[in-house]
């Protein structure tokens, strides 16, 4: 009988620790369907309280509008989650088509951020003051798990080519 609830006490945090990335994993993918269906009012509730208190939903929604002529999403890739305590990262890649100014395939491979706030993930990949004053709290998440810039790939033949807007000047 101890030797069963050892066990058990040993898979507990593996079988949390599952749950979370689960958890995870199905935030991002609700908030990339919200963001492909231009469901923006209901992307906001998904955002980090510092993100709500500095734009309101209709500042928020209004600017996305405007980018929806320029791009559409297809798919995403879910890659791998990264979890400590209360910060995930999730490595993902966004398929679409550019529309504007021309026309091309499209991805975007990017890390995407989240924060537990009130028990609930809320996504931060675009608020940089809360990712940097976590990752600033988390010095050993920071080492482990380093921020990269997202990079922008169009299709060119039957290859992806990354778009880099320095080197066109």
């Amino acid at each position: 009988m101890g030797i069963v609830f050892g066990a058990l006490l040993l898979l507990t945090p593996n079988v949390a620790r599952a749950a979370n990335e689960a958890e995870v994993r199905n935030t991002v993918q609700q908030v990339f369907q919200q963001l492909k269906s231009h469901d923006y009012n209901s992307l906001y509730d998904w955002l980090p309280s510092s993100s709500r208190t500095r734009m309101s939903r209709e500042r928020f929604a209004n600017s996305l509008k405007r980018a929806q002529d320029m791009y559409a999403l297809d798919s995403m890739d879910v890659g791998q989650v990264r979890l400590s305590k209360d910060m995930a990262v999730v490595d993902t890649v966004l398929y679409g088509r550019v529309l504007a100014p021309i026309s091309a395939e499209g991805k975007i491979v990017v890390q995407q951020y989240l924060v537990r706030e009130e028990g609930k993930w809320r996504v931060a990949t675009g608020d940089s003051a809360t990712i940097n004053r976590f990752l600033a709290s988390n010095p050993a998440f920071r080492s482990r798990f380093p921020i990269r810039q997202p990079r922008i790939y169009v299709k060119q033949g039957n290859n992806w080519v990354e778009f880099n807007p320095q080197r066109r000047k």
